[in-house]
């Protein structure tokens, strides 16, 4: 099987100061799997490594890894079997693992397509956090189609990222993040049976919520490729808004957030204080009676990052559907 590879074959010489671990999680991603790793092989922060976790596929995507890993070399791509109890579990178990270090991190999908400062955008607001506080990076993403061709941009959100928001919101997907030691030190203590919806909305409720940085860049630095098989929507268009909207009063907004809530009860003692506030006040009007409720909502200051958004979270408040 002939795949290309941005290097004339031959792995670049890692140059930067800072290791950068690219997680990526692959199951049945033959299709775009090849065009994804010369994004990555095409950064120009050249210091990464690929931890690739594959979660039981059944195509060519481990063909086309081992086919990777001969040329890069396995000093530059590791291969580990995944959990196989879907993509947030693939994602938080390879974190889990002792087999490797770096000094930041970065979510990877099999079929996007990163632009070539992906990574260097991200380190270049890094470096001015300290260690030993949790931050995290994310942007906004171009959408493209299954052949690669521009659709458009995804939602810009404007407001400023905090845990009042993490709480309602999840403001950025997970392949266009990259964080710190700190932050993964963070993840590592996700209790592993809990129910966790989404990795990168998990990443950004508990960053936000324990005192660290959060930035959203509003320019794309991924191509977000959008075809059938997509775990998760863009919620770009009209119709996907639509959808969420439905989920919401359907009911699945407030099963989402009992899954939220109860993976966060262990970790609670390591918010702010300021952040314990806002939970006890979100718990609270999630289970009071209507006056009651939209009176502690208010209190507690969630917001959504658009006018529709917080609309659709004041009639989800009436229905009791938080």
């Amino acid at each position: 099987m002939k795949h290309s590879l941005l290097l004339d074959d031959q792995p670049r010489t890692a140059t930067q100061t800072e290791k950068v671990a690219i997680l990526l999680s692959t199951y049945n991603g033959a299709a775009y799997l090849a065009e994804q790793l010369d994004s990555l092989v095409a950064q120009t922060h050249t210091n990464w490594q690929i931890y690739a976790s594959d979660d039981g596929s059944g195509d060519a995507t481990l063909e086309i890894l081992r086919h990777y890993q001969h040329q890069l070399g396995g000093h530059r791509l590791t291969l580990f079997e995944g959990p196989r109890q879907g993509f947030a579990a693939n994602f938080l178990g390879t974190l889990q693992r002792q087999e490797f270090q770096a000094q930041y991190y970065a979510f990877c999908d099999q079929d996007d397509l990163w632009q070539p400062d992906r990574l260097a955008l991200g380190i270049a607001w890094m470096r001015n956090i300290p260690d030993e506080q949790p931050a995290l990076y994310c942007s906004r993403t171009q959408l493209v189609d299954a052949q690669g061709q521009p659709l458009g941009l995804s939602p810009l959100f404007s407001e400023a990222p905090s845990f009042r928001n993490a709480l309602v919101q999840s403001i950025a997907g997970g392949n266009t993040m990259l964080f710190n030691q700190a932050t993964r030190a963070l993840l590592q203590g996700t209790d592993r049976t809990a129910r966790i919806i989404s990795h990168d909305w998990w990443t950004y409720i508990l960053v936000s919520g324990c005192g660290g940085q959060v930035f959203y860049n509003p320019e794309p630095t991924i191509r977000y490729r959008q075809h059938e098989r997509n775990l998760m929507g863009s919620n770009s268009s009209l119709n996907d808004r639509l959808k969420r909207l439905g989920q919401m009063f359907a009911g699945t907004f407030r099963e989402w957030n009992d899954a939220n809530l109860h993976a966060l009860a262990p970790l609670r003692n390591l918010l702010t204080r300021d952040n314990q506030t806002t939970l006890e006040l979100f718990e609270q009007a999630r289970h009071a009676s209507l006056p009651q409720r939209a009176l502690l909502l208010q209190r507690s200051g969630v917001y959504r990052q658009t006018l529709t958004g917080n609309l659709g979270l004041a009639a989800a408040t009436l229905l009791q559907r938080i």
